[in-house]
């Protein structure tokens, strides 16, 4: 089975900055698309910023200029720099991972269990 576990969450003040870290492990032969998404209270999933094995990004708008997903394809591992933090960007952010068990096999999709990011002075 394939695990992702999301870790960097904590407590911030505004103007400050995180920096998240999602691993895949497990029987994986190879990952598509890693993305962060994130619900904060009250509110749907949403997306926050993705990224393909080709290092292609896509970012909501509300996070550009101040958020950076980045990857390390040889660990599986998806980061999001988040800068200039702000009080509407508390959440918990979930990373999602797209991939392949076998060569040409089908895509499955994983969730993290999400980590808690505050932003509050």
């Amino acid at each position: 089975q394939v695990q992702l576990v999301e870790s960097g969450g904590g407590l911030v003040q505004p103007g400050g900055s995180l920096r998240l870290s999602c691993a895949a492990s497990g029987s994986i032969f190879s990952i598509n698309a890693m993305g962060w998404y994130r619900q904060g209270p009250g509110k749907q999933r949403d997306l926050v910023a993705t990224i393909t094995r080709g290092k292609s990004t896509n970012y909501a708008d509300s996070v550009k200029g101040r958020f950076t997903i980045s990857r390390d394809n040889a660990k599986n591992t998806v980061y999001l720099q988040m800068n200039s933090l702000k009080p509407e960007d508390t959440a918990l952010y979930y990373c999602n991972a797209r991939y392949r068990i076998t060569l040409g096999g089908n895509e499955y999709a994983r969730w993290g269990p999400g980590t808690q990011v505050t932003v509050s002075s």
